[in-house]
C-alpha cells in the first residue's frame, strides 16, 4: 500500500508537469479550449445549476426535506433503500442534473439522515444530466432533431432506476444504521399515526433544530452554492483544456484504435470512437461528436452513442462527484461502478425502445429537404431553463408522492414487533 502511495504520488506531479508543458506548446489551442470550457459553464451548467443549488438549501433549512421524506418513505425504502428524503434529491437532480444530487446526499449525511452505505446508494442513481441539456442542447443543438428527445430522456431515466434497483443490494442489513438514521424524529411517531401529520410535524422540529434566520440562511445558501459551482465551472475549463491537449499530442490515436476495434467486434460503427472517447473526458464533447458523426452510420447508434456518454458523464463530472464527497465516508468506487452500469443500460434501452418509440421516424441527422436551420438552432434562455427545471421538480414530485400512497397496495406491509 506505501509503495502504490508513493508511485502515485510521482505520477501525479509529473502528469501535471507534462500538462504544463503542453499548455506552453500550444498557446492557442489552450486559449480556445478554455474559452470554450467557460462558455459551456455559463452558458449551461450555470443556469441550470445554481438556482436550484440555492432553492434546494433553503428547502433543506425550512424542513422540507423532513416533509417529503416521511412522506416518501414508504416508496423508497423498499425500492432503493434509502431514506423517504432520497425522493427530494432524485428530483432535485432530475430538474438541475449533476452534481446536485451528490452535493444533497453530502448534506442528508452531515444531518445524519443518512448512513455511508444509503448516501453511496442515493448518490448512484440521483447523478444524472437534466432534460434540458439533453432536450436542448443534445438533440435540438447537436443532433439537429428534437424527435430524438424523447427516446434519451427515457432511456437515461429508466436506467437511472434500474441502476437504483440494482444498488439496493450494495451493502449490508446494519440494526445499528435503522437505530442511529431516521427520516423524522421518532417522537413524531408515537405522536401523530397520520403520515401527513407526521410529515408537518417533522418539518417543524426541523425548522427549529436549524434555527438560522431566513436572512441568514439565504446568505449561507448562496454562499455554499456559489462555492460549488465554481468548482465545477473550473473542472470544466481545466478537462477541456486537458482533452485539447490530448487532441493536439495525438495521444488519443491508439485510445480511437482500441475503441474502433471494439466497436468493429460488437457490430457496431467504428466511427463512434470519436464519440465515446470524447464523452470518456467530458459529457459535451462526446455528445457533440455523437451528433456530428458522418451520415452514414444509421442514427439509432449515434442515439445509443449520445445515451452512454451522459450516462457516463465524463471524467469532469466524476471529478465534480469526488469533490462533493470528499469531506464525508462516501465512497468514490461504488459510484464509479453505477456509473459504468448506467452506462451500459442506457445504450441497450435506446437500441430496445427505438422501435416503438421512433418506427414512424427515419430522419437523418442532417436536416431534411426544405427544414430551416434556424428552427434547430440552440441557444441557452436561463428563464426557460429555470422554469423548466422547477417544473420537472414538482412534476417528479407528485409522481413520488402518488407513488407512496399507492405503495401499500403493493409493497408487502411489515410486521410489527
Amino acid at each position: 500500500m506505501a509503495a502504490s502511495q508513493r508511485i502515485t504520488h510521482v505520477l501525479i506531479p509529473l502528469a501535471l508537469l507534462i500538462l504544463c508543458v503542453l499548455m506552453v506548446l500550444f498557446p492557442v489551442e489552450t486559449w480556445h479550449a478554455g474559452v470554450r470550457g467557460l462558455s459551456i459553464w455559463w452558458d449551461v451548467l450555470f443556469p441550470s445549476l445554481f438556482p436550484f443549488l440555492v432553492l434546494s438549501e433553503l428547502l433543506l433549512g425550512f424542513g422540507i426535506v423532513h416533509f417529503l421524506g416521511t412522506l416518501l418513505n414508504p416508496l423508497m425504502r423498499p425500492l432503493f433503500r434509502v431514506p423517504g428524503s432520497g425522493g427530494f434529491v432524485f428530483a432535485v437532480s432530475c430538474a438541475s442534473g449533476y452534481p446536485t444530487g451528490a452535493k444533497l446526499t453530502a448534506q442528508l449525511w452531515e444531518q445524519k439522515l443518512v448512513t455511508r452505505e444509503e448516501g453511496e446508494r442515493l448518490v448512484a442513481f440521483t447523478t444524472s444530466s437534466d432534460p434540458i441539456f439533453m432536450i436542448g442542447a443534445v438533440s435540438v443543438g447537436f443532433f439537429h432533431n428534437v424527435a430524438i428527445a424523447p427516446l434519451l430522456v427515457t432511456s437515461h431515466y429508466g436506467a437511472a432506476f434500474l441502476v437504483g434497483l440494482l444498488m439496493r443490494f450494495h451493502g449490508g442489513v446494519s440494526g445499528k444504521d435503522k437505530q442511529l438514521v431516521h427520516d423524522s424524529p421518532s417522537a413524531s411517531k408515537e405522536i401523530h399515526k397520520n403520515r401527513l401529520l407526521r410529515a408537518i410535524y417533522a418539518m417543524h422540529e426541523a425548522r427549529k433544530a436549524d434555527g438560522r434566520a431566513f436572512g441568514e440562511l439565504l446568505r449561507q445558501s448562496v454562499s455554499s452554492s456559489l462555492r460549488l459551482i465554481i468548482i465545477v465551472g473550473g473542472l470544466v475549463v481545466f478537462f477541456s483544456v486537458m482533452m485539447e491537449l490530448l487532441i493536439q499530442t495525438g495521444w488519443l490515436s491508439g485510445l480511437y484504435a482500441i475503441t474502433e476495434q471494439l466497436l468493429l467486434y460488437t457490430g457496431f460503427p467504428p466511427a463512434l470512437s470519436h464519440s465515446l472517447v470524447g464523452g470518456l473526458f467530458e459529457v459535451t464533447l462526446g455528445a457533440k461528436e455523437a451528433g456530428g458523426a458522418g451520415t452514414s452510420i444509421p442514427l439509432v447508434y449515434k442515439a445509443a452513442a449520445a445515451a452512454f456518454v451522459l450516462s457516463w458523464g465524463g471524467l469532469s463530472v466524476h471529478a465534480q462527484i469526488m469533490s462533493v464527497l470528499s469531506n464525508t465516508p462516501m465512497r468514490y468506487g461504488p459510484f464509479l461502478f453505477a456509473r459504468a452500469v448506467h452506462a451500459l443500460i442506457a445504450p441497450i434501452l435506446v437500441l430496445l425502445l427505438w422501435i416503438p418509440m421512433m418506427s414512424h421516424y427515419e430522419w437523418p441527422v442532417l436536416f431534411q429537404t426544405g427544414a430551416s436551420p434556424e428552427l434547430f438552432s440552440y441557444t441557452p434562455d436561463w428563464g426557460q431553463i429555470l422554469f423548466s427545471g422547477i417544473g420537472i421538480f414538482g412534476g417528479v414530485i407528485l409522481l413520488l408522492l402518488m407513488l407512496s400512497l399507492m405503495s401499500p397496495f403493493f409493497l408487502p406491509r411489515r410486521m410489527k414487533k
